[in-house]
């Protein structure tokens, strides 16, 4: 998928395995931070912010960068 591509929130709730409702939620509430991308009245999500979102919420991630550089 290309990582520049905006995601409707219905889109960005399937890429995740979550209900759109779920992402709305999070978003009113500012639960968890997922960053959002306002064109007019409209939330988008970009693939390369989700996917920073869930590296940062996966337990005993390792940066793999920095494990190619030990």
């Amino acid at each position: 998928m290309e990582t520049k591509k905006l995601l409707s929130r219905k889109e960005a709730a399937e890429y995740l395995g979550l209900k759109a409702q779920t992402l709305a939620v999070w978003h009113v509430t500012g639960r968890y931070g997922l960053p959002v991308v306002k064109v007019g009245r409209s939330v988008r999500y970009r693939v390369q912010d989700l996917e920073r979102w869930l590296t940062a919420r996966t337990i005993g991630a390792v940066d793999h960068e920095e494990a190619e550089n030990e």
